[in-house]
């Protein structure tokens, strides 16, 4: 731990970035230093859901600040991740690569979900350790996490598409706030919550807490204005709303404990806030001071100290889909063999593609719960669109796709945007997957494995592929699907031509 014992998360928020770093102390994480600029990437969408360019050169801006403070992390030491904005904007993928490049980190964005349970993690480690159920409530720019759940673990969790950005612009458009506008932010709201509100009354909670800005800016302005002594509660929320509305208080600036780039966004977190108060019949919330990016901090710790949500979650889906954890693991060790062969020097407990390659051979057959016949696009499916607590979007889909190619004609991959990276970790599935085709506890034949630009070779035994006609007609059938992506695969022993090892 001593070379990672300061950590780093990035926020990319629908209306603030956040830069986290804290210092590890006996599994404890102790904040040294925080930035924040205010970017409104969620204001900066276009009616078409395109991130206009002056935002963009804003968020760039931010991200160019962070990047000096992170000046000497090591790329295991950070993690960076982007929040609803990110995840609808049509356009989010060329900013992210721009985003990338000017950060120095990677950039992930996450699911609601995912964000949410990061949420609860942030939260619950700033609170007291208690056995009581909580209800953490995040009003963020673009969407609205709500989680229930005790001591460290949530167990409930949604994500809703409404946050103080996208209200306070499509309901307060100019700033213009009176009571006609506060009923319809309201109402809107409501009807965002009735597909889960019952399911939270039924599951109950003990104490209701609120985090990140809107939550802490809230609690501040009840508490300057005398509304609230501390935290917020339903009287002191209706005061607000009340002074909002007046006439005199169109413009919010002036309110007392409001801090002026809060003031475009107050209107739509009062209703959505006002809403949640409602419908789930709460009195009074406990405020926090931890958000997301706290709990990213204690997720890469997680990681950092080998309990890595995501292990659980593969372990989860394989006991779910009932896979046959023998064969998942006689293909993965053949898998990451053939990888490592093709991939020497590389340092492999860091080796995050390596990582990838050891889930997919373990996930490749969920599918199989679902039909026999061409299970491995069930199974793409599946990584695709679930809720995989601890992956990011991007690790799900690069996962969904390594699934995919795993058997079947490779042309399906053509457009897939694969790199040379991609390849190789294709290769290695493929390969493992079609000798291990007999799923049996047989001896793996000894192999060399080779690659280079063109495409790849393999060396086996005569001796096995006489002794195993079916797989060595199967591999004479994959030079076939190699081929037609544009890349060679030699294979000895299947021709009489000499067929030379790459180099």
């Amino acid at each position: 731990m001593a070379k990672q014992e300061t950590l780093a998360a990035v926020d990319l928020g629908s209306n603030s970035f956040h830069l986290l770093i804290g210092r590890v102390v006996e599994h404890q994480i102790y904040p040294l230093d925080a930035l924040r600029e205010v970017v409104r990437l969620g204001a900066g969408l276009t009616a078409d859901k395109r991130i206009d360019r002056a935002t963009q050169a804003a968020a760039l801006e931010a991200l160019a600040k962070f990047a000096e403070r992170l000046h000497g992390f090591a790329r295991q030491s950070v993690r960076a991740v982007g929040t609803n904005a990110l995840r609808v904007a049509k356009n989010g993928s060329a900013f992210l690569r721009e985003a990338r490049a000017v950060l120095g980190f990677p950039i992930e964005v996450i699911s609601g979900r995912e964000e949410a349970r990061l949420i609860y993690l942030g939260v619950a480690h700033s609170l007291p350790a208690s056995s009581a159920r909580r209800l953490v409530l995040d009003i963020g720019g673009g969407s609205t996490e709500l989680i229930i759940g005790t001591g460290v673990e949530p167990r409930l969790t949604e994500s809703l598409y409404m946050g103080c950005v996208s209200y306070s612009l499509k309901f307060f458009p100019g700033g213009r706030i009176d009571k006609p506008r506060m009923k319809a932010a309201e109402l809107a709201a409501r009807q965002e919550l009735a597909s889960i509100v019952r399911a939270y009354r039924e599951a109950g909670w003990e104490e209701a807490v609120g985090s990140s800005g809107t939550a802490r800016s809230i609690e501040s302005i009840l508490r300057e204005n005398g509304f609230a002594a501390q935290g917020i509660t339903r009287e002191g929320l209706e005061r607000l709303r009340a002074l909002l509305i007046k006439e005199e208080a169109a413009e919010p600036k002036r309110i007392a404990g409001l801090r002026a780039n809060r003031a475009a966004v107050l209107p739509g977190g009062v209703a959505i806030l006002g809403a949640l108060l409602d419908e789930l019949a709460i009195e009074a919330l406990t405020v926090s001071d931890s958000a997301l990016r706290h709990g990213v901090l204690y997720d890469l710790l997680g990681r950092v100290e080998h309990r890595d949500m995501r292990e659980a979650s593969v372990a989860e889906f394989m006991r779910r889909y009932h896979v046959d954890t023998a064969q998942a693991e006689r293909v993965r060790r053949l898998a990451l063999t053939i990888y490592d062969a093709l991939t020497p020097g590389a340092e492999r407990d860091e080796d995050a593609e390596r990582q990838l390659l050891e889930w997919a051979a373990r996930l490749a057959e969920i599918g199989l719960s679902i039909a026999h016949a061409q299970y491995h696009k069930h199974s793409a499916y599946v990584l695709s669109n679930a809720d995989m607590p601890g992956f990011s979007r991007m690790e799900q889909a690069r996962l969904a796709r390594l699934v995919l190619a795993h058997r079947g004609k490779l042309g399906k991959m053509q457009d897939a945007g694969l790199d040379a990276a991609d390849w190789k970790l294709v290769f290695a599935l493929r390969t493992a997957s079609l000798i291990l085709r007999s799923r049996s506890e047989a001896r793996v034949p000894f192999l060399r494995v080779a690659a280079d630009a063109g495409g790849f070779a393999i060396d086996l035994p005569q001796a096995w592929l006489d002794e195993n006609a079916l797989s060595a007609a199967a591999l004479e059938s994959e030079t076939e699907h190699w081929r037609a992506v544009g890349m060679r695969l030699a294979v000895t022993g299947l021709s009489e031509k000499k067929v030379s090892v790459l180099k």
